[in-house]
C-alpha cells in the first residue's frame, strides 16, 4: 500500500547554536546544514561550495530547482548572487521550512519559492523545466531511496532543458555509493562525473543533458567574466579543486542520444 505524501510524519529538526555557527541536525551526529552568523549568505560547509561548481559549466542559468531546502545554504546564495535564475526550493519537512526564517532563507517573491512536496514526485512531474537541478535530500537515515533509484535519475534528465545540468550531493562513505553513481551515469548516458569534496566524507556528482561534462569543460574559464567578485572569491579555490580532482564514472552503456 502506498502512504500518501501528506499523512507521512517527518524527522524533527532542531537547532544548534555554537561558535558563532547555527547548524541544522536531524540527529546530534549529523549536520544538515550551517550559516556563520557574522556571514549569513556565504556557504559554510564544504560540500555546498563544491555543488556550486555548476557555475563551471553554466555561469549563467534561467531556472533552478533544488530537492532539499534543509538551512537554505544554496537557496540564498543563488538568490543572491544569479539575480536572472528563477529558484525553486522543494523540501517535503513542514517542520524544516519552518525554520527559513532562523536561517534568513528569503521570502517567496517572483524568482524565488519554497515549495511543501516530495521531491521525487515534484521532479517525475517536470519536463525540460529546469537548466540546473540540485539534489540534497537526506533524513535522519541519509538518502531516501526515492531520491537515489533508477527511476529518479531519469526523471532528472527528463526535468532539464537540453544543456541542462544534474548536481547531486552523495555520501562518498555509503556502502550504495557506487551503485547510486552507477544510476546517474545510466540515466545520463555515461555523461557524469564525480568529486569528493574537500573533506572526503561528501561526492558530488555531475550530470548533463546534452552538455557534455568533462575534465576541460569543468577546467574552462567561461565563468570568471560572468560571477560577481563575491562569488569568484568564495568559489574560486573549489573550482581549481575539481578541475584537479573530478574523476569520469565508468559507465559500459551507449551514449543516450
Amino acid at each position: 500500500m502506498t502512504v500518501p505524501f501528506e499523512s507521512l510524519n517527518f524527522d524533527a529538526p532542531f537547532l544548534v547554536d555554537e561558535d558563532g555557527v547555527r547548524s541544522l541536525h536531524f540527529t546530534m551526529g549529523e549536520v544538515q546544514s550551517s550559516m556563520r552568523a557574522d556571514r549569513p549568505d556565504e556557504l559554510e560547509l564544504d560540500y555546498t561550495r563544491t555543488m556550486m561548481g555548476f557555475l563551471l559549466l553554466n555561469p549563467q542559468p534561467r531556472a533552478i530547482a533544488m530537492i532539499g531546502l534543509g538551512g537554505g545554504s544554496l537557496a540564498k546564495f543563488c538568490h543572491r548572487h544569479l539575480p536572472s535564475a528563477r529558484i525553486t526550493a522543494v523540501e517535503n519537512n513542514p517542520a524544516v521550512i519552518a525554520l527559513r526564517g532562523e536561517f534568513g532563507v528569503p521570502a517567496d517573491d517572483g524568482r524565488f519559492e519554497v515549495v511543501c512536496d516530495d521531491g521525487a514526485r515534484f521532479v517525475a512531474r517536470a519536463r525540460g523545466a529546469f537548466d540546473v537541478l540540485l539534489v540534497d535530500g537526506f533524513d535522519a537515515s541519509g538518502q531516501p531511496p526515492q531520491l537515489s533509484s533508477q527511476g529518479f535519475y531519469d526523471a532528472c534528465f527528463r526535468a532539464l532543458v537540453p544543456g541542462g545540468l544534474l548536481v547531486v550531493n552523495l555520501h562518498a562513505d555509503d556502502t550504495g555509493h557506487e551503485a547510486t553513481t552507477q544510476r546517474i551515469a545510466r540515466g545520463f548516458g555515461g555523461n557524469a562525473m564525480q568529486v569528493l569534496a574537500v573533506e572526503k566524507s561528501n561526492c558530488i556528482v555531475f550530470a548533463g543533458r546534452q552538455l557534455g561534462v568533462t575534465l576541460s569543460a569543468l577546467r574552462g574559464l567561461g565563468w570568471a567574466g560572468a560571477l560577481d567578485s563575491q562569488v569568484k572569491r568564495q568559489l574560486r579555490a573549489e573550482f581549481a579543486h575539481i578541475g584537479w580532482n573530478a574523476a569520469k564514472i565508468p559507465w559500459p552503456g551507449a551514449p543516450r542520444p
